[in-house]
């Protein structure tokens, strides 16, 4: 970039030097415009911005996404039928808590709808997930499959069977 210099002594301007000095002379920069003051931290900025908003925007939909799955009747049920069964209390230990990425998907239309989850779960014993499917009819979900499966195990737990007091609650006569 070539900067042009002017010269002023007393109110009169000297468009060259010719690269000697003038005694008394003031050589002053032109002003530079914005661009040539702020380019340094404009540019990497710019480069960073667009990618950084793609992975705000992406946050943003997966938090809106897994928040109305977390949200919906099923998995609050699914959930809570889990805290509440005593075989995986003793699997897991308590408390039981659900993981972040529950996939799956649920339609819903008007009081009908379906849903297939796998939503991850774990304890203070160990991790494991529970698959749900589940049909809504006239504004009520029925499961078909409600079952528990603990890492490292061999079966699955059946949520739909009636809940059974664990073996050491069974009083002794």
């Amino acid at each position: 970039m070539l900067l042009s210099l002017q010269l002023s002594l007393t109110g009169r301007e000297f468009p060259e030097a010719d690269g000697h000095a003038i005694l008394g002379a003031v050589i002053q920069e032109p002003e530079r415009n914005w661009w040539d003051r702020n380019w340094k931290w404009v540019v990497p900025v710019g480069c960073l911005a667009g990618p950084a908003g793609l992975i705000g925007l992406i946050a943003f939909v997966l938090t809106i996404v897994f928040g109305v799955m977390k949200s919906s009747d099923v998995y609050k049920e699914a959930l809570a039928r889990a805290e509440a069964s005593p075989a995986v209390a003793e699997a897991l230990g308590t408390p039981i808590r659900a993981g972040y990425f529950t996939s799956g998907n649920i339609n819903v239309n008007g009081p009908s709808g379906n849903a297939d989850l796998s939503i991850p779960i774990s304890g203070p014993k160990g991790k494991g997930t529970i698959y749900v499917e589940a049909q809504k009819s006239a504004g009520e979900w029925s499961f078909s499959r409600l079952e528990v499966e603990i890492a490292g195990a061999q079966e699955r737990i059946d949520l739909l069977q009636p809940l059974t007091a664990p073996k050491s609650a069974v009083p002794r006569s």
